[in-house]
């Protein structure tokens, strides 16, 4: 008895603290968002445009239809992750409100395992003036080649 108790307990928490970790890192990642945004919301808004090729008066409307300045950066990175346009995603955003980022993401068409999904709740996103934690592409820089 007490060793399927102690099997349960480890279980629970090899299951659990990888999912709370996880949700940190993003809620880490957008609160360090914010933060820039308070800072200067006009250079924030001007970076957005620029990183997902957004007008800066779409960024705008998007900036007003959302709580938080880190809202509007993940409307923009679930559209440009599901091809899909931004109001799209303000809708879905608003539908599912307090849901949190996940639900919206499966809404989108975000397969939960996916690398995409698990590159959201990671928090592996790259914004300008944020310290390099996004995708982990290997430069592409042009050289010899392996063995030349």
């Amino acid at each position: 008895m007490n060793k399927a108790l102690i099997t349960a307990i480890i279980l629970f928490f090899a299951i659990t603290i990888p999912a709370v970790n996880a949700h940190a890192d993003l809620d880490a990642f957008l609160s360090r968002i914010n933060n820039q945004a308070k800072a200067d919301l006009n250079g924030f808004s001007i970076k957005l445009s620029a990183q997902f090729g957004v007008p800066l008066p779409q960024v705008k409307i998007v900036m007003d239809r959302v709580d938080t300045a880190a809202d509007a950066f993940m409307c923009f990175q679930l559209g440009r992750m599901t091809n899909k346009q931004p109001e799209t995603v303000v809708q879905t955003y608003s539908n599912n409100k307090g849901k949190g980022w996940g639900v919206i993401a499966k809404e989108l068409g975000i397969k939960p395992g996916s690398s995409e999904f698990h590159a959201l709740k990671r928090g592996e996103f790259d914004f300008p003036g944020e310290p390099g934690r996004g995708s982990k592409e290997k430069d592409k820089a042009k050289g010899k080649g392996h063995k030349k």
